[in-house]
């Protein structure tokens, strides 16, 4: 799957996966919601964390698309052929 881009609109480098994304993410709202920050810290990580759903918005549509591609071209309805058992070889 191709990232969403290589840089985070703010000029951070964009996460190396959703995964990481997510989890520093995760790791912002922690922050945010234990109301230590101080006002300027709080803003800066506001904005990473805007740049962070973004790319985490970003890739999981890059997903969706590719999921949708699979469901055209592989998957089928799925008949079983007459005579044929789950425990029998082909």
């Amino acid at each position: 799957m191709s990232t969403p881009s290589s840089t985070a609109p703010s000029g951070a480098p964009a996460p190396a996966s959703f995964e990481t994304a997510l989890a520093e993410l995760e790791s912002i709202v922690a922050r945010m919601e234990a109301g230590q920050l101080p006002l300027a810290d709080a803003l800066a990580a506001y904005k990473r964390g805007a740049d962070l759903l973004q790319y985490c918005q970003a890739a999981l549509k890059d997903a969706q698309q590719q999921v949708q591609v699979l469901e055209k071209g592989v998957l089928k309805s799925f008949t079983v052929q007459a005579g044929a058992e789950a425990g029998d070889e082909p």
